[in-house]
């Protein structure tokens, strides 16, 4: 595949956030911090807070995959740097471990690429993703439990809906990793399981698809989808309905493009939304 020119230009961040642009449309996320198996610092999580809040306002951004480097995506929350933060800043963060676990509104596509170790807030991450892409080698795990804590920051609600009671209970109240195939097959909570070396092509592949539709709809879809988790059917289809996103999917010029490319038997052209404020 030939090197996409970088056309977006995100915050700055530390090395323990590799930012890049690897196709259109396209955000990827990387944590790396290898040595600390991608472990959550106060630092990582002001950065990733700072770069998704700014991808919810960019209008080029239309999708977001997120992974990690070397053998862990990530072991959870870095315990010392944890420990050694002032007392005034052990509240829960507004949109949760990761600045993803607790977040509800974000429009833009969520993949997670699990390429191994998904530890504590770790797991708690993916649930709150919309896609989740898992390597084999891949394990899970809500250990909070075995360490005296609790898996506060957004994923019981999410596993318990995800996996059923019974199954959430297993993984919560056991604290036990589990495999990729039994995150897929049993739990629920992971989109598919590839080979090692096919986990980034695989979830380029799915952000290439989806950017293949209009962007319009999409956010529109996943707002609806947010709404549908928040209020219920019936009062997530109403605020769905009034929503910002649905007014520009059915107002906007890529619904009129849509329409006259399947009229004229070619492929859309689709336009980045306006920019949000």
């Amino acid at each position: 595949m030939p090197p996409v020119p970088q056309k977006l230009s995100p915050p700055s961040t530390k090395d323990h956030l590799i930012v890049s642009n690897p196709a259109e449309h396209v955000l990827l996320l990387c944590l790396n911090r290898p040595q600390a198996l991608n472990s959550m610092t106060p630092e990582l999580q002001e950065d990733i807070e700072n770069i998704l809040d700014w991808a919810e306002r960019e209008p080029e951004v239309w999708v977001i995959i997120v992974t990690g480097s070397g053998r862990a995506f990530c072991a959870g929350q870095d315990l010392k740097a944890w420990l050694n933060r002032p007392q005034n800043q052990h509240s829960l963060h507004e949109h949760g471990f990761a600045g993803i676990s607790s977040r509800r509104a974000l429009t833009k596509p969520l993949i997670a690429a699990v390429n191994g170790l998904a530890f504590g807030g770790g797991t708690e991450l993916i649930l709150n993703c919309d896609l989740v892409i898992a390597s084999e080698k891949a394990r899970f795990a809500l250990p909070e439990v075995s360490r005296g804590v609790v898996a506060a920051q957004g994923g019981i609600p999410r596993l318990a809906n995800a996996a059923g009671h019974q199954l959430a209970s297993e993984m919560l109240l056991l604290g036990k990793p589990i495999s990729a195939q039994d995150a897929y097959q049993r739990f629920n909570i992971v989109n598919a399981v590839v080979p090692p070396g096919d986990l980034m092509p695989t979830a380029l592949k799915w952000a290439a698809t989806i950017v293949s539709n209009s962007p319009d709809a999409v956010q529109s879809t996943k707002k609806a989808l947010l709404l549908a988790k928040e209020s219920g059917m019936w009062e997530g289809s109403q605020r769905h309905f009034e929503s910002p996103e649905h007014k520009q999917a059915m107002m906007g010029g890529n619904i009129k493009e849509g329409l006259a490319a399947f009229s004229q038997k070619r492929n859309p052209s689709w336009k980045s939304p306006s920019a949000k404020l």
